[in-house]
């Protein structure tokens, strides 16, 4: 994964940012700079904020709308949004495994399907991994199947970015 560009967001693009992050996830994005870094060979582009790659830049059917990384979400505790994991499911998801209903203890009911979800574990609560609903919230903690959709996880190349 190798930048192809970079640039610092217009105060309008930041805006959209912080409204958008605390729209799905309610939180409130503090920062001074924002910096937009546009990766080859990756389904996502970042937003360095302050330096740190805490947002990405996912295709909906809505176009481009940001969310938090792995590091960002552990920097920036999600309130909503959230899809939590036992620990028999941790070593999974941190590899990458998309999640199936038996390892998830409690999803957010205002999760529907294609929202993105952060991915934690239950016992401290750290986000482990980005991935995509396939069902709402609702219908996530049951016996089979899968649910989610893993996009982006602890120890992959987004996670180990650095520029």
């Amino acid at each position: 994964m190798q930048v192809k560009s970079r640039h610092h967001l217009r105060s309008d693009a930041v805006s959209d940012i912080r409204d958008a992050l605390a729209d799905t996830l309610g939180i409130e994005l503090e920062g001074d700079s924002f910096e937009l870094v546009e990766l080859t060979d990756s389904p996502f582009d970042l937003v360095l904020v302050d330096g740190d790659p805490d947002v990405l830049y996912y295709e909906s059917d809505a176009g481009r709308e940001p969310f938090l990384t792995v590091r960002g979400a552990n920097a920036h505790p999600p309130e909503r949004g959230v899809v939590t994991v036992d620990a028999g499911a941790v070593s999974f998801v941190s590899d990458g495994a998309d999640v199936m209903r038996p390892g998830i203890t409690e999803a957010d009911d205002s999760i529907s399907g294609g929202d993105i979800v952060a991915i934690a574990e239950e016992t401290h609560g750290k986000v482990l991994g980005v991935g995509r609903a396939l069902v709402d919230g609702s219908e996530m903690v049951g016996d089979a199947g899968k649910v989610v959709k893993s996009l982006h996880h602890v120890g992959d190349d987004l996670y180990e970015f650095s520029v």
